[in-house]
């Protein structure tokens, strides 16, 4: 393992300085891979609320490299000044750009493409939570939550630079409207390794709750390995007798825990419930909060949890886009986990190491049934041509197990077509974060015209 030294003043005596004195930290040689905490004594972001109680040279161990304090000229470089064709999307927290750093930047950091969030400086989130995060996300590794690459901190200007998540957000995956219905192999695969980063944070030495799991905020690489990302609202969790943390309700209405919306006890068991909405996102490819539904049908966990044991009913909350191409005793299995995450009474819910072994085997499930493709033919068909392709479609009796497969790929492919014809273009829109679509700069960009300090 290697162990490094963050100090107090590199996290936050720097975001004072003017950029001339501003110094860059040297990256330190690649260090191993670590997945898990090892014993040490970790910030908090209660111990920088009052810095003089902490020396300035306080050593802590990390588990991954320093990070890297960028000026905001070099940021406006990487991003091609923040240019609107790097623009990915827009959230809580504020504008994001796609830059790529190369060794002209950083001589000693890899060349790769990174995503770069600024924070809106009249939006929902504020520096706490930007320093929330930088704590967070520059001691804590695990392969299922995002890489924290660096921050700039000049004058009132806060910005986060991450790894570049190729495929976006779930959010975007799951409901974007002209975007391929996720495969249920993958959708297990995300559900399990989203509960392994929640696992992680709980389990760790010093705990932490999340407090804002949502499809929005698991980003999702080229191979749909998902990780968890905004640590904006993350708290850490309760310590020796307390049973919980007393905080003002924060969020995202449909999937914070009825529990800590009524009284602001937050516990890892909230968390918990969020992921129960999560997963029951991905079975029914409905949002959490849907105003366009009918009223009893808009808040999802509230409509779906009683119909969760009930396999007769499962089937028709099931995400049609999956046409029946699921494991049956997997979807039983994920169901019922669902249902126990989202329990009314806290004590109730599995800890999120038991998601994950009750996760584990459905990614593995075959019993995924191979349906027949019917083709329907139009009422009436008058090109001559036509007909002679729709009988040239019809199966052959002879030699059926030979053909069986071809055949099956020849009328999957012509539906594909016609289906294709019918829609619009999809726009290549990959989001790093929880976003909005929007075209241009933030309106609180570095780059705007009336930003402050542009």
């Amino acid at each position: 393992m290697t162990v490094q030294k963050l100090t107090l003043k590199s996290l936050v005596s720097s975001c004072f300085k003017s950029p001339a004195d501003q110094k860059i930290q040297n990256p330190s040689p690649k260090p191993k891979k670590i997945t898990k905490q090892t014993s040490y004594q970790r910030i908090s972001l209660s111990d920088l609320s009052n810095p003089s109680s902490l020396s300035e040279d306080l050593s802590v161990s990390l588990a991954g490299s320093n990070l890297h304090v960028f000026t905001l000229q070099e940021l406006k470089v990487i991003t091609q000044n923040f240019s609107s064709s790097n623009f990915l999307g827009e959230g809580g927290f504020g504008p994001v750009h796609k830059g790529f750093i190369d060794d002209k930047i950083r001589p000693c950091l890899k060349a790769q493409p990174v995503a770069v969030k600024l924070l809106d400086l009249e939006g929902l989130q504020g520096h706490r939570e930007w320093l929330t995060e930088v704590i967070f996300l520059g001691q804590l590794r695990h392969p299922h939550l995002v890489k924290l690459i660096g921050y700039c901190c000049e004058e009132e200007h806060r910005l986060l630079v991450y790894e570049y998540m190729p495929r976006g957000s779930l959010e975007n995956q799951l409901f974007r409207r002209f975007s391929v219905s996720l495969p249920w192999s993958t959708r297990m695969k995300i559900a399990l390794g989203a509960a392994k980063g929640l696992a992680f944070l709980h389990e760790s030495e010093k705990p932490v709750i999340y407090r804002d799991f949502k499809a929005s905020n698991i980003l999702l690489d080229s191979d749909y390995t998902p990780k968890l990302s905004d640590f904006g609202l993350a708290k850490d969790g309760p310590e020796g007798s307390d049973t919980h943390v007393s905080t003002r309700v924060m969020g995202t209405q449909g999937y914070a825990a009825p529990e800590y919306i009524m009284t602001g006890h937050l516990t890892s068991m909230s968390d918990v419930y969020s992921f129960g909405v999560v997963l029951l996102e991905l079975l029914t490819g409905r949002k959490s909060l849907d105003k366009k539904r009918p009223q009893r049908e808009q808040n999802l966990a509230e409509w779906a949890r009683p119909m969760l044991n009930d396999p007769r009913k499962l089937g028709r909350i099931m995400d049609p886009r999956l046409e029946g191409q699921y494991s049956e005793t997997g979807a039983r299995k994920a169901a019922a986990l669902a249902y126990l995450c989202l329990s009314h009474r806290p004590k109730q819910r599995p800890s999120m190491s038991t998601v994950v072994k009750t996760l584990e085997p459905l990614k593995d499930f075959s019993d995924i049934p191979i349906g027949p493709f019917v083709y329907t033919v139009p009422n009436e068909i008058t090109d001559d041509s036509l007909k002679e392709d729709v009988k040239e479609c019809e199966p052959k009796k002879e030699s059926k197990k030979e053909n069986g497969h071809h055949h099956q790929k020849h009328h999957l492919h012509h539906h594909q077509d016609r289906r294709h014809k019918n829609r619009l273009p999809a726009k290549s829109t990959t989001i790093h974060a929880e976003t909005a679509q929007n075209n241009g700069h933030g309106s609180h960009s570095p780059l705007h015209p009336k930003a402050k300090g542009a």
